[in-house]
């Protein structure tokens, strides 16, 4: 049987709560768990202590036991020091979505044209004092 230590979702409508249980991977997320091991708030702030309350050392046992944390689970106990941390590669965590890259590209498209012009404008008036001084007759510096 393999068991997983994961969130089981309680609360109203937009209230979440969450029980921390130890389950068999096979039962629903809020169906049939065989031991609750705490509770997750999300709506406290993240400095609370009431935002996370769990048993470690049952969790410790189950873990132990071939238990395998969720995702969020890993993290919180990560967060706790009771697990080492893991390295995650996601090279497109920092990467803006398609929508805002073509946003960006719209807006310096935008802001360098003006700029543009002006470059173009100031070698245009190098070119004509160059060939004013050219036509007098004087040496260009």
């Amino acid at each position: 049987m393999s068991m997983k230590i994961r969130l089981a979702r309680g609360g109203s409508k937009k209230r979440p709560f969450y029980s921390i249980v130890a389950a068999d991977s096979r039962m629903p997320r809020d169906g049939r768990f065989i031991e609750k091991l705490g509770t997750y708030n999300p709506l406290l702030p993240k400095d609370s202590e009431e935002r996370v309350k769990m048993d470690v050392e049952r969790v410790k046992h189950w873990l132990g036991l071939g238990a395998q944390p969720s995702d969020r689970i890993a993290r919180m106990l990560e967060a706790a020091g009771h697990l080492p941390k893991k390295t995650r590669a996601n090279p497109k965590k920092a990467e803006p979505g398609k929508a805002a890259q073509e946003r960006a590209a719209a807006k310096a498209a935008k802001t360098a044209a003006p700029a543009e012009a002006k470059v173009a404008a100031k070698v245009e008036a190098a070119a004509e004092a160059t060939a004013e001084a050219a036509a007098d007759g004087k040496p260009t510096e």
